[in-house]
């Protein structure tokens, strides 16, 4: 594909993830590891919760027929204690010590909370009467054997953890996490703390990439650095191969230098390529092609450029190939401007932004000073992209915008 025409970010990001041809493989674990993963079946309770009617407060279990007025006395015949229930039944004008989550002897179908109750020695009297279910959590208020509790291409929560062990569940069936070869490519990379030549410098886009990688449930692969040369890079891309990734995130090396060496070598290799050059910015020279059985992204290899094109496409690509339903869904929320912007060219714009809040309670969003793609600095301190549509005309603080938060998605 020759590059006059610029690729629309949402037409891109579909043909990205219509090429894969469907969910990784799943796996079983156990409970215990099941935190962040994403389910590859719906889970169904194996039993019913709670599994008897129990008691919820501290009080006295008893017939609610009973229990008409003031003058009613009734007899404690026994203790019901969670764990360790009342073994009789209850007979009209008889109670039982009753405390929290205790199963609901036979024959009561009502609790009186102990602060409701005027006990003598045996006897109870109550202030009040009571109508039939008070205080009583029913068999299966929770929910029912069978139910669809949690649904397949969820990214599980600690809360979601929790209702599977409820549900009766000790293992899980989860998609295995996608493996992401991240490659850097160019010859002024140089690793964090090592020495460097005077045009060097500190490579640090991998570790971006990776956290984005991870954050969205994949498994990050560093492959290192390669230089810029059309031999060094043919070999380095066949250990890329070799490391059958689901996925080969290259960066650097994307657009029309005469340095810029990844898409021809990426073509030697038998890619094939489905589209380069995205409207937007910062990002624009993005590779997306297949090799074989991987997908393929080229990133660009300024740092912002990077971390913008992960958190737009690589992001999704990961949940897709996780069987997530929701993969390629919108993840910009409404904000109001914070800041005076300038009109938009023909690309669509990603400022980094921080973010605060006006005293209506909206969130406000006011570009940061410097938007260079090259600067780590300004894109660490970001909270937000600020969405600029293409041929968007100037705009004044206070009117509406689109933000995508970037600590939610790793970045």
């Amino acid at each position: 594909m020759s590059g006059a025409a610029l690729t629309p970010v949402e037409e891109a990001l579909a043909r990205l993830l219509a090429a894969i041809p469907g969910p990784v493989d799943e796996e079983n674990v156990p409970l215990a590891a099941a935190f962040g993963r994403t389910l590859a079946r719906d889970v169904a309770a194996r039993r019913m919760q709670p599994p008897f009617a129990n008691s919820a407060m501290d009080g006295y279990a008893l017939r609610a027929a009973d229990a008409i007025d003031a003058t009613v006395r009734l007899t404690v015949v026994g203790e019901s204690a969670a764990g360790r229930p009342f073994s009789g039944a209850l007979k009209p004008g008889q109670a039982a010590r009753i405390f929290t989550g205790a199963p609901l002897p036979d024959g009561a179908d009502a609790v009186a909370m102990q602060e409701v109750v005027e006990r003598n020695g045996e006897e109870i009297a109550l202030s009040a009467p009571l109508a039939p279910g008070e205080h009583v959590r029913r068999r299966g208020l929770d929910f029912d054997a069978g139910e669809i509790l949690l649904s397949a291409g969820r990214r599980l929560t600690a809360r979601d953890v929790a209702l599977a062990a409820a549900a009766d569940h000790p293992f899980l069936a989860v998609r295995r996490k996608p493996r992401v070869a991240i490659l850097s490519s160019g010859d002024e990379l140089a690793a964090p703390g090592a020495g460097r030549g005077a045009a060097q410098i500190v490579a640090s886009n991998a570790f971006a990439v990776a956290g984005v990688v991870a954050a969205a449930g994949g498994e990050p692969i560093d492959l290192g650095f390669v230089a810029d040369d059309p031999t060094a890079l043919a070999e380095r891309l066949a250990v890329a191969r070799a490391a059958e990734p689901d996925v080969l995130a290259t960066i650097g090396g994307a657009s029309v230098g005469d340095h810029d060496l990844i898409r021809a070598a990426l073509a030697r290799a038998g890619m094939t390529l489905d589209f380069w050059r995205i409207a937007l910015r910062p990002g624009k020279p993005l590779i997306h092609g297949r090799l074989g059985a991987t997908s393929v992204l080229g990133l660009p290899g300024n740092p912002t450029s990077a971390t913008v094109c992960a958190v737009l496409f690589l992001r999704p690509l990961i949940r897709a190939l996780l069987g997530d339903p929701g993969a390629g869904s919108d993840p910009s929320e409404p904000a109001r401007l914070g800041a005076p912007v300038p009109a938009v060219g023909e690309r669509r714009d990603y400022l980094r932004a921080r973010l605060t809040a006006g005293g209506d309670g909206e969130t406000l969003a006011a570009p940061i000073a410097e938007q260079d793609s090259s600067l780590v600095k300004a894109l660490a301190r970001a909270d937000a992209l600020l969405i600029r549509e293409r041929g968007a005309p100037a705009a004044a603080p206070g009117e509406p915008c689109r933000i995508i938060r970037l600590a939610p998605l790793g970045a």
